[in-house]
Parts: structure tokens; C-alpha cells; sequence
């Protein structure tokens, strides 16, 4: 299984960030801005922590298990791996929702601030980014929790041909 490089990340959360400001801004001259939801912050949140609880658990079962203690339940590989799936797929819809909400918050926030409603959307956007990048962070903490002691070494280099 590939890596997820924050390169990637921060491409798709740059991508959706433009697309979504360009989008607000034509919507907005078209008839009126769809709302940011109060709960995108909220579920990107929780989404966040159940990656850090995950990534917490398997780290403290895998230094059980290293350590050799007794009654230490190990972590199966598929477990592990299907937890890396899901961190790297929540980072991904994250980087994007990031974006979107980001590109909506910058529209709203250059735009009418002086309108109530609009600073509460802009402070809901705001949050949602932030959610968004915790999200990201937790990803990628998972992502390092399971890796393989193989993955930290450097590969061998190819032998040399036989002359």
C-alpha cells in the first residue's frame, strides 16, 4: 500500500479551495449562496478523533506487543491495514471538503461581512477547514502508527549484474 503524501493533500484541498471560491462567487451573482452547514465542523471533528482513538489504540496494542508483555492482544495485519484505508480515504474527502468550505469562507469573508448571517457562515467555513485539517493530521499519525519496521529502512539496492 502506497504512502499518502501531503503533497497530494494539499493539492486537492488548493484545487477545491479555488473551484469552490469561483463557484461562490457565481452563485452568489446568480441568486443566493447555498449555506454552509453548522454540522461540517462537527463531523469532521468526530471523524478526527475516532482516527486518533484508532491510531492511540493500535500504537499502544503494537508497544504491547513489542514489549512483550504478558496477556498483550496483537493487531492483525488486516486490521491494520483496513484502518490505513480508512485514514487515507478521510484525509482524502477531508482535503477536499477543506477546500470547498475554505473557498466558500474566503468568498464570505472578502465578501459581506457586515450581514450576520453571512460572518456566521464564514466562521462555520473557517471551522470546517480546521476540522478538515485535523482530519489530515490524524490521517496521517495512522498512517505512521501502521507502518511495517520494513517500511522504515531504505530498499536494497538491486544487485549488480553478472558480467
Amino acid at each position: 500500500m502506497r504512502e499518502l503524501r501531503i503533497r497530494t493533500l494539499a493539492g486537492i484541498f488548493a484545487l477545491a479551495l479555488v473551484l469552490s471560491w469561483a463557484g461562490a462567487r457565481m452563485w452568489d451573482a446568480l441568486g443566493t449562496l447555498p449555506a454552509v452547514p453548522v454540522a461540517a465542523p462537527i463531523v469532521l471533528a468526530v471523524i478526527a478523533t475516532v482516527l486518533t482513538a484508532t491510531a492511540l489504540s493500535i500504537r499502544a496494542r503494537l508497544r504491547a506487543q513489542r514489549e512483550r508483555r504478558p496477556g498483550a492482544k496483537g493487531v492483525e495485519p488486516m486490521m491494520a491495514a483496513r484502518a490505513v484505508v480508512l485514514g487515507q480515504a478521510s484525509a482524502l474527502v477531508a482535503a477536499l471538503a477543506a477546500g470547498a468550505y475554505g473557498g466558500a469562507g474566503v468568498y464570505l469573508l472578502f465578501g459581506a461581512m457586515d450581514v450576520p448571517a453571512r460572518r456566521d457562515q464564514a466562521i462555520y467555513a473557517g471551522l470546517s477547514v480546521l476540522a478538515g485539517a485535523a482530519v489530515v493530521a490524524a490521517a496521517v499519525f495512522l498512517q505512521r502508527v501502521c507502518r511495517l519496521p520494513e517500511d522504515d529502512e531504505e530498499p536494497p539496492p538491486p544487485a549488480a549484474a553478472a558480467a
